[in-house]
């Protein structure tokens, strides 16, 4: 045990610490500006000099350790005239715009001069000038307030990993810039904003909007873009959400109001550009806010009770004119899990139809349940953070970065750290985080994970913990390095390296995305990853692009799953549902969501009911899902905005925004998350529509808030038995749940080694495919709707190798056109080295222009998931009109 005396004030500590973090632990505030929780201790603005007897000199309270018996004096005479000659330094070019800075009111510069003076200054010279910089679109540069901290430089090189800045020039004219100046180009995560003390960076968002003084509340949830689920602060005045920051609160801390404060959550006080720009489509003028029945063809306005009348009595006549199996839902990783479990409800146990499914079980929930089915309950609940901690990385089937950008931060850091990071598929953000990069040729993926378990498992022995999956390892057909080298186009040392690395990994972090199992052998690459964490003794990590996909799988928004994961072909639990609701419930599983677009153009879904979800812009051949949705007989429609299947259906709800209604999440680490109201919407909460509509079918869903709705998902399921609302807002709510077992224990029953080596394929090397790219900027369909998102990204591109490029003679910027059996679509070129040369890849993102106008698709027969493979297609150069032909792409 240390004993130090700061201030008079015995510390007792297990260990040393620095005299900055020992004085916290006393309740004593030491005054710094370069200093920063997310930072590693930098001593550069010397205000937290203090003075320790026995040592001649001031010592930097940031930097100077604890050592037993030191007493120290932090507000010493001679500390504080050293503090004034500090800010005096500071003030001589520092402009006294106070009054102009949107800064003022939370600026510590501006807090630390107020308490230490000094009160005039002894130079005369002038001050410097820099222009201010409105370069980049969502954030302003004023350098001329700049302090050289360094904080954002630390914040984007060492934690963002970015290094898109630097400290340029010297002496009086040094500033903070781009290396090679103008705009950042960066990843606009904004956390240098979090850590900038004074104005020298801002967000454009507020600019002269408000003042912190005039913030009405500040409101702590969660953010709604993506799976991780990050922690964050929305600052409100009026009806108006200004702001969203990172939640900096230590534990134990109260707000202006007296509200206790969660402290940074899972995300430690960083957030992506989604998460901290995106909110504006919340004030969107383009929110729906009004119901809308479809009448002689165009849109009318109605009352909240003529379109839930409406509704009931059209699904009444259809059920009754063609039967429960005639009527299909359509569930939303967007809405909360009360929305979506009142939705199941509504499908299963009003309607009597178990046609529900929802994106999640395209990849997410199909990935689950075949690991847990291997592996057993919860083996995907990890938590993020233990992705830096692990010994080894492997990322498969994404780009963590762009998918999950926090989570693709642990990777980051991981590297940062020396742990070896190996990466298979195309993942941008990772390009110089990664220890090895193997991107197979289209269609390859399954000889490379067949090598890589080849090498692995004759440099392991394996465990011998389930024997009846050891014996499928050992079946698993053995594809050699050269084998793979040929088929792979992948340099037979680079796959070496990768076979040695993994190895020697003892508990490594396997991150999975969904591009490995949307694949025409999707289902093998599953059991070929089993194979690998099994012998690696992984953690998994499946990456997840909607907030709330684990909750659409926890709340039984499957075909064939009931609520907490249960299977619908077990009887024993679809009879514990039926006992609870009094109703009886179909033991038909449901189709699948492409089943159901399909059964649609069949004629033999007539009625569809969707929620929160954009089928037609986010499924693959827009053409042939719109043609079976103009099909249906009656089409249901809730969300935020006007949506192109909005613009198809004969009743539209307007939702709430998740920043209008409180509910909960549940994350990729199956943590539970509370989602807080911070301002007041024109909408309805889904959950209260379609219990509106119940009602007037004759069943009542007696729900008074969402409380009401959690209570019971406690009680009917077992995964979220005894869990209290109180529970979740510690933030402690992650699996293991107190619940009973899920299923019967680990069974990998109807598991079998498939005639693998005649899966494995080639590609063609003269022709060109398309693949599907994860963008930055955007998420989903909503993203679109942000002025600020949009203003960053504002055009589709497609992304293409160097090699490709010099063969087409297009530059960055350029136009092409591609073309494909279901449509073209003219994109700017992106040129990068890393895309293999017979590859493109377009995001999906973009409303008519994304890479779903020409990607075909065709459903996996196990899984009744869309198979998203790379299409084949033909580019044109539009100024010449040049097509890519022959093996070397020749210019006609």
């Amino acid at each position: 045990m240390i004993t130090v005396t700061i201030d008079g004030k015995k510390i007792t500590l297990q260990k040393a610490i620095t005299i900055l973090k020992a004085a916290e632990k006393a309740g004593i505030k030491i005054p710094t500006l370069c200093h920063h929780d997310m930072l590693e201790p930098y001593g550069g603005c010397r205000l937290c000099l203090v003075e320790i007897e026995k040592m001649p000199r001031l010592q930097t309270a940031c930097t100077q350790y604890v050592a037993d018996g030191m007493v120290i004096w932090t507000e010493t005479e001679r500390v504080v005239e050293a503090r004034k000659g500090i800010l005096e330094f500071l003030l001589i070019n520092h402009p006294l715009d106070c009054p102009y800075c949107d800064k003022a009111g939370e600026c510590d510069l501006q807090d630390l001069v107020v308490k230490y003076g000094p009160s005039t200054g002894r130079f005369v010279e002038g001050k410097r000038t820099h222009p201010e910089n409105y370069d980049d679109p969502i954030i302003v540069r004023n350098m001329e307030r700049c302090i050289l901290c360094a904080r954002c430089v630390r914040m984007c090189d060492k934690v963002q990993g970015a290094s898109a800045i630097s400290i340029t020039n010297r002496s009086s004219k040094s500033f903070v810039e781009p290396f090679s100046g103008g705009r950042y180009n960066c990843e606009y995560c904004g956390n240098c904003l979090t850590v900038c003390p004074v104005g020298a960076i801002m967000s454009r968002l507020h600019k002269h909007t408000y003042r912190p003084w005039q913030i009405e509340k500040e409101v702590d949830t969660v953010c709604s873009f993506c799976g991780v689920g990050c922690s964050l602060t929305l600052q409100v005045r009026g009806n108006s959400i200004v702001r969203a920051i990172p939640v900096l609160h230590p534990k134990g801390s109260y707000d202006f109001l007296g509200t206790p404060r969660h402290d940074k959550g899972l995300n430690k006080g960083l957030l992506c550009n989604r998460g901290r720009f995106g909110y504006d489509y919340v004030g969107s003028k383009n929110r729906l806010d009004s119901p809308l029945i479809k009448k002689d063809g165009e849109f009318k306005r109605a009352t909240w009770d003529e379109a839930f009348s409406y509704i009931a009595s059209r699904l009444k006549e259809i059920k009754d004119t063609y039967g429960s199996n005639s009527i299909a839902g359509i569930a939303s990783g967007r809405c909360t899990n009360e929305d979506n479990y009142v939705f199941q409800k509504f499908m299963r146990v009003v309607l009597g139809t178990n046609n529900i499914d929802s994106v999640a079980g395209f990849a997410y929930a199909q990935a689950q349940k075949f690991f847990e089915n291997i592996f057993g309950q919860g083996v995907t609940a990890n938590p993020i953070h233990g992705i830096a901690n692990s010994d080894g990385i492997f990322v498969v089937g994404g780009d963590p970065t762009s998918v999950n950008p926090v989570l693709g931060l642990q990777i980051r850091a991981g590297y940062q750290k020396a742990v070896p990071v190996i990466t298979m598929g195309y993942a941008n953000g990772l390009k110089i985080f990664s220890s090895k990069k193997l991107i197979p040729h289209p269609f390859t993926e399954t000889a490379l994970l067949l090598s890589l378990i080849t090498g692995i498992r004759n440099e392991r022995p394996l465990c011998g913990l389930n024997s009846a999956f050891e014996k499928i390892i050992r079946d698993i057909p053995v594809v050699e390095i050269e084998e793979a080298q040929e088929i792979c186009g992948i340099a037979s040392k680079d796959i070496n390296y990768a076979i040695d690395t993994l190895s020697v990994m003892t508990n490594p972090a396997i991150i999975i995305g969904r591009d490995i199992i949307q694949k025409t052998h999707g289902h093998t690459n599953l059991l070929l990853l089993a194979a690998l964490i099994y012998l690696l003794n992984g953690r998994i990590y499946l990456l997840s692009e909607l907030p709330n996909e684990q909750g659409l799988v926890d709340m039984g928004c499957l075909p064939d799953m009931l609520l907490g994961g249960r299977p619908m072909a077990v009887d024993i639990f679809r009879k514990r549902y039926e006992e609870f609701f009094g109703v009886e419930v179909s033991s038909d599983l449901g189709y699948s969501l492409m089943e159901m677009i399909d059964a649609a153009h069949h004629n033999k879904i007539k009625a569809m009911y969707v929620i929160g979800d954009d089928a037609v812009s986010n499924l693959p051949n827009r053409r042939y899902v719109s043609d079976a949705l103009s099909k249906l007989d009656f089409l249901v429609v809730h969300d935020v905005f006007m949506t192109d299947i909005a613009y198809m259906a004969d009743v539209v709800i307007p939702s709430l925004s998740w920043a209008e209604k409180e509910g909960s999440y549940t994350n990729l680490e199956r943590r539970l998350q509370m989602t807080k109201k911070a301002v007041d919407g024109i909408g309805i909460e889904d959950w209260k529509a379609i219990a509106n509509v119940s009602r007037m079918l004759g069943f009542d869903m007696d729900y008074r808030g969402f409380e009401d709705i959690f209570s019971e998902i406690t009680r009917v399921s077992p995964l979220y038995k005894d869990i209290s609302l109180e529970d979740i807002n510690t933030g402690q709510c992650m699996w293991p749940y107190k619940g009973e077992p899920l299923r019967h224990g680990m069974s990998i029953e109807g598991i079998e080694i498939p005639d693998i080596k005649s899966m494995i394929e080639r590609s063609d090397r003269r022709k060109i495919y398309i693949g599907i790219d994860d963008p930055l900027f955007q998420a989903d369909s909503l993203s679109r709707n942000s002025d600020a998102l949009m203003s960053i990204a504002p055009e589709p591109y497609v992304r293409i190798s160097k090699t490709l490029s010099q063969e087409l003679l297009v530059a960055n910027g350029e136009d092409i056109t591609v073309q494909t059996d279901y449509g073209s679509v003219d994109l700017s070129v992106q040129i990068d080295s890393d895309v293999p040369r017979n590859v493109i890849l377009i995001p999906k993102n973009y409303n008519g222009t994304g890479v779903f106008e020409v990607m075909k698709w065709q459903m996996h027969l196990v899984t009744k998931s869309p198979i998203m493979d790379f299409t084949e297609c033909v580019i044109k150069k539009r100024q010449v009109e040049a097509e890519v032909l022959g093996e070397k792409g020749v210019l006609v």
